[in-house]
């Protein structure tokens, strides 16, 4: 039986904070994971820390990319499974149709039983898109995968954490994920961001830190639409 899943990452990190519990599992369970990143995460000190040089956007693309590379390994993806898409952070929508038929050739090739991307109504809009561009390729080569959608910044969550989650729940079924016997890989594999951990601890968000500790639960929670 073909054991192939593929989780798509908006960015590098979204992979290891929205279902780095559930690749170790599954791969402890023997099956094959595949990591898409759809963008190189350049300006993410510039839209988030706020800091525009030191490292430079090509700088931190290399250092994101390496990064990625041995959070995922920590997890158990080796670095043969990762597939860097490149297109540039923040240009998502403008490369659609480009990044959709790169998706369905990746979909095509592999014919994987479950799918991970982004919930659609997540805030960055480089997810939301990337939700379109996974769920437009499913429908379009009629794949028969289960699929399943982490969140990472929830759109409705700045009018309340208690609205937002009840919009979510009448949307969506609910699955639970089981992950604390690896949480601790978990946490391991998001140590490897040191980018965005050294420049919190040089007090340019330390908001990031409190953000980071949310995606430490034993449970990781995944949305099926109804």
């Amino acid at each position: 039986m073909d054991k192939t899943i593929i989780v798509f990452a908006p960015h590098p990190d979204d992979e290891t904070l929205g279902c780095g519990g559930t690749i170790a599992k599954r791969i402890s369970e023997g099956y094959e994971i595949l990591v898409v990143v759809m963008t190189d995460g350049r300006y993410a000190f510039k839209k988030i820390l706020h800091v525009h040089f030191d490292p430079t956007p090509d700088e931190l693309k290399e250092i994101r990319k390496e990064e990625v590379k041995r959070a995922t390994r920590i997890l158990g993806v080796p670095e043969e499974n990762l597939i860097f898409l490149d297109f540039v952070d923040g240009t998502l929508e403008n490369n659609e149709e480009k990044a959709e038929e790169k998706v369905t050739e990746i979909l095509s090739k592999n014919q994987p039983v479950e799918i991970y991307f982004p919930y659609k109504g997540d805030g960055h809009p480089d997810h939301r898109v990337t939700y379109r561009i996974v769920k437009n390729s499913i429908r379009n080569l009629a794949i028969s995968a289960s699929a399943y959608q982490y969140s990472i910044t929830p759109q409705f969550a700045r009018i309340g954490p208690i609205i937002d989650a009840f919009l979510r729940y009448f949307k969506n079924h609910i699955v639970y994920v089981d992950i604390s016997m690896f949480l601790t890989i978990k946490e391991a594999a998001l140590q490897e961001f040191k980018s965005e951990l050294t420049a919190v601890s040089h007090g340019h968000n330390r908001s990031i830190v409190n953000g980071v500790k949310k995606f430490l639960k034993s449970k990781e929670i995944f949305y099926i639409e109804k």
